[in-house]
């Protein structure tokens, strides 16, 4: 399996995932370049899709499916490990409410395509309302090697490595991590994540500090959880 990822919107950012000549857009709001990139590579558009329900995710999945002549897939259908199939290889759905409450995830091949529900260096907003969902939602991706690649829905990642850095500023790994940025191939590893990202950090001894110094409560990993997500 392969991904191709796209730039659109200023900071949105789309997918390919494609193996032989068969392809799976998500996110697909850069019509005209996924267009012309299936066109150079030979390839025929089977499935579009969406990470969640948020316009500027959705915007252009349709017209890509109807220009393509590919099925427009409902992502607020799938099922929690759901398996589509390109050319016999599988990408496996995975349900992640949270930021939404019809957020998913899609997972092939060690990498993940996780929308808006984990970034390169930070996590979406809660905008279901839901921090429990939010939570198991983090802890199942969490859950997957640290060898696995983070695709995220936006490139949030200057503003993110900034506010990492604001919290816990005597962590080096955030510059190692700041110099493998790459502006036209946004992606991190889950374990640069552990190292980097405060939202994975919940049961490390230096985020755990930084809850206890600001009288947030730490006996349970979800107490921890919902601490570092209410630090502004």
């Amino acid at each position: 399996m392969r991904l191709k990822q796209f730039s659109y919107g200023g900071d949105n950012l789309g997918y390919l995932l494609y193996a032989d000549t068969r392809a799976l857009a998500i996110d697909g709001g850069a019509v005209d370049e996924i267009m012309a990139f299936v066109r150079q590579k030979g390839l025929t558009l089977e499935m579009a899709t969406n990470t969640h329900g948020h316009g500027d995710h959705t915007t252009g999945t349709r017209r890509l499916a109807k220009a393509a002549g590919a099925a427009h897939l409902d992502h607020r259908r799938f099922t929690d490990g759901e398996t589509l199939v390109l050319a016999g290889q599988p990408v496996t759905v995975r349900l992640t409410p949270g930021h939404t409450a019809d957020s998913v995830v899609f997972a092939t091949e060690g990498c993940l395509v996780t929308g808006d529900t984990l970034f390169n260096g930070t996590v979406g907003n809660c905008f279901s309302g839901d921090l429990k969902s939010f939570y198991r939602s983090i802890c199942l991706l969490m859950g997957y090697p640290g060898t696995t690649r983070v695709y995220a829905g936006h490139d949030y990642v200057a503003a993110s490595l900034a506010f990492a850095r604001q919290l816990t500023p005597g962590n080096r790994a955030i510059d190692a991590y700041a110099d493998r940025y790459d502006k036209n191939h946004v992606t991190s590893t889950l374990d640069d994540e552990r190292a980097v990202n405060p939202y994975l950090r919940f049961n490390d001894p230096e985020i755990i500090r930084l809850l206890e110094s600001k009288g947030l409560p730490t006996g349970t990993e979800y107490q921890r959880w919902e601490g570092i997500m209410s630090i502004e």
